[in-house]
């Protein structure tokens, strides 16, 4: 199971150790704070390993404005949330990563999905599409609650 606990350095819980310890994400706002997942082996993990906890995945860019402001958010909310959530970055520009972008039909950025218990949730956001969040949450309340209600459901 992760939990969302300050990191060291450049630690990221779903990489096993051989791999975090030579990736540093630089340039990107939210990984200072948020691990940064570039592998499908490493979403794979975060999805089926997260347990009893809604996963939060964050696909976009690093250099992106939408995406850096979302990051922010996520950054600042990420201790308000961690006894019942956890947050991963997604690099979509990763080559591994496509088969994902794919299955999710990402084409704007960011897309924010849900899990839990390895289960994508889906949610009504006021668009057609129930399968994620497109851009970024108004406020970090706003993406808290979001977080809480399908945590509860």
């Amino acid at each position: 199971m992760f939990v969302c606990r300050p990191l060291q350095g450049s630690e990221n819980p779903f990489i096993p150790e051989e791999d975090g310890a030579a990736r540093r994400g630089e340039g990107e706002m939210g990984s200072v704070v948020l691990p940064t997942l570039r592998r499908k082996r490493e979403v794979d993990a975060a999805i089926r390993d997260t347990l009893d906890m809604v996963l939060v995945l964050r696909f976009g860019r690093a250099a992106d404005a939408a995406c850096l402001q979302l990051d922010d958010i996520l950054a600042k909310s990420s201790w308000d949330i961690s006894k019942f959530a956890t947050i991963a970055l997604v690099d979509m520009d990763s080559e591994e990563i496509q088969v994902y972008v794919d299955y999710f039909d990402i084409t704007l950025v960011p897309a924010t999905i849900f899990f839990f218990n390895a289960h994508h949730m889906k949610m009504d956001s006021g668009t057609p599409d129930h399968t994620k969040w497109i851009g970024s949450f108004s406020s970090k309340q706003d993406f808290i609650d979001v977080v809480e209600y399908l945590g509860a459901g």
